[in-house]
């Protein structure tokens, strides 16, 4: 895949220039990969999950239907806002062709499903690909909950697995953000967002997830500080898991955004053990934040969202939603990362 990453980063260059934003920043192109109203009957399209299969990178998109307007500032920010997950994929992860829907607000209860997360979980020795995102129910049904399916690859296209479908975390609380990974000694962690902090929920296997009992989630809120993997900066709003991580020999680089007081919001990182998912470091200031035009202005202005990592040799090749409109790319060197990550922990341990 290094010819494709090349041909990605030239052609990024030739056409939209490339730019270096701090020591720890990413390469980033200078236009989205995927540009708002791309697809008939949909507006926004944005907060990207991606996986690399086939030979193709796959993009699993937040998609709006068209039809929605903004709020009269009583109530919710837009009216009629009804997000799908669509799919569009691309061989070199810079020009991408819409593909299909995968998912659909308005079944199986849910009025709407955003932001996805595409991952692999090892069980029962082998690799299972699970999708999670934030399930809304019908109104006034209840808040916010992690939805999740496993996905099938079938005739060249993804499908979802209709009866694995659930509804993971304790019941009667909003909680989102989900990401799902494997530890070294084959355990399932989960990390999600109980407003305003990230949680660590580790889970014997995938089964004991995807069945995990009221009274494990009863002690698991009971005991919250205590599975509290990261909070806030001091003056940050709000914190929440973003790419599913990505394993090196060091730890898992966990991509994660924050809000700020100011309401933008930028990706983050920071790096997990391998045989337990606690956290060993995390840098102190961001590696991307809103800076081109197409991040700072759209339906939610000043937003960088991170949702999807994929490891390609030492880098690794982000997605992002932007300004809740569009999908943004870049790349980031993993040796880079984890250099500034080991400086990082050294100062905080001095």
């Amino acid at each position: 895949m290094g010819h494709r990453r090349n041909a990605w980063r030239e052609r990024c260059a030739r056409q939209n220039g490339q730019i270096q934003r701090t020591a720890a920043r990413a390469q980033v192109a200078r236009s989205p990969i995927v540009e708002a109203d791309a697809v008939a009957g949909y507006g926004a399209l944005f907060n990207a999950g991606v996986l690399h299969h086939e030979g193709a990178y796959h993009l699993f998109v937040r998609a709006v239907r068209d039809g929605y307007r903004a709020g009269d500032g009583t109530g919710p920010r837009f009216v009629d806002y009804v997000s799908d997950i669509v799919v569009f994929t691309s061989i070199d992860g810079h020009d991408y062709e819409y593909g299909y829907v995968l998912a659909a607000a308005g079944v199986g209860g849910m009025e709407c499903v955003e932001d996805p997360r595409v991952q692999w979980v090892h069980h029962a020795g082998g690799p299972h690909l699970v999708m999670t995102y934030t399930h809304l129910p019908m109104s006034g049904a209840g808040p916010w909950r992690i939805g999740a399916h496993r996905l099938c690859w079938r005739d060249e296209r993804f499908e979802l697995d209709v009866p694995s479908g659930r509804l993971l975390g304790p019941s009667e609380i909003a909680n989102k953000d989900a990401v799902v990974f494997t530890l070294d000694d084959g355990r399932v962690a989960l990390i999600h967002r109980i407003h305003p902090d990230m949680q660590l929920a580790i889970f014997e296997d995938l089964e004991h997830l995807w069945h995990a009992p009221d009274e494990y989630w009863d002690a698991h809120l009971a005991e919250l500080a205590s599975h509290t993997l990261l909070s806030p900066s001091p003056g940050a709003l709000g914190i929440g898991a973003g790419a599913p991580p990505v394993r090196t020999d060091a730890g898992f680089l966990l991509f994660f955004h924050e809000r700020r007081a100011n309401g933008a919001y930028t990706m983050n990182v920071a790096l997990l053990d391998l045989a337990s998912g606690q956290l060993l470091s995390r840098l102190p200031e961001p590696v991307l934040e809103p800076e081109l035009d197409w991040e700072r202005t759209g339906d939610v202005d000043e937003v960088v969202f991170v949702q999807g990592a994929h490891l390609d040799g030492d880098e690794i090749y982000l997605t992002y939603g932007a300004a809740d409109r569009c999908v943004g790319a870049a790349i980031a060197s993993v040796p880079h990362l984890l250099d500034l990550l080991a400086e990082a922990a050294d100062d905080r341990a001095a």
